[in-house]
């Protein structure tokens, strides 16, 4: 089994990636392998409803100039997900909100019914806000959110600074603990048979 962590920080070796890295060790600790990506400083463009890839593009992204069908690619052949991200006046980074809306529209199979959690890094607020908002998208998808002790935030503003967070590091084990329980709890297990959506329109 293996998870796939994304850090959805600017910074490849900040405090979002301290995060993730305490989560990362504590899953192969726990038998499970784990891949680690940055999404950088590159410009990551946003959806424009076009469709393509539902009609024309075989489930990818008709942008192909940045990580979102790479990281489609590779969720296909994880087991789950953890989304890491920084606290920006209370959302999480752009840059990231837009990969996901993007992964999850052009090929939300590869994300469907895998076990998934968001992490916030904040210097002091906004957190909660900003770890709604990155995990809502993957409630469509059946995508079971994985908790922990605490809400899965991370405090630290300076690099290096949420290795001074003893909870919030410790927030990251406990998750993790409960990612690879979640994992081996089902692991050759049949997905639920989901019915067909029905959407209901509330304006004619």
């Amino acid at each position: 089994m293996k998870v796939l962590l994304i850090n959805g920080s600017p910074h490849k070796s900040g405090n979002t990636a301290l995060a993730l890295h305490e989560a990362a060790h504590e899953l192969e600790r726990n038998g499970i392998d784990t891949e680690m990506v940055s999404i950088g400083t590159k410009p990551v463009r946003g959806c424009i409803a076009c469709a393509t890839c539902k009609t024309k593009a075989d489930n990818r992204c008709v942008f192909d100039d940045d990580l979102c069908n790479e990281l489609s690619a590779k969720m296909a052949q994880c087991d789950a997900l953890i989304v890491g991200s920084p606290v920006y006046y209370g959302q999480p980074n752009g840059t990231l909100v837009s990969l996901i809306q993007r992964m999850l529209y052009s090929n939300g199979a590869a994300f469907n019914g895998k076990p998934v959690a968001g992490v916030a890094v904040c210097r002091r607020g906004g957190a909660t806000a900003a770890l709604q908002t990155l995990t809502m998208p993957f409630q469509l998808l059946n995508m079971p959110l994985v908790t922990s002790q605490y809400w899965n935030i991370v405090y630290g503003r300076l690099e290096g600074e949420a290795a001074l967070d003893a909870e919030g590091l410790q927030t990251m084990r406990s998750l993790a603990r409960n990612m690879a329980y979640l994992l081996n709890a089902t692991n050759g297990q049949p997905k639920p048979e989901y019915e067909p959506r029905q959407a209901t329109h509330f304006i004619r």
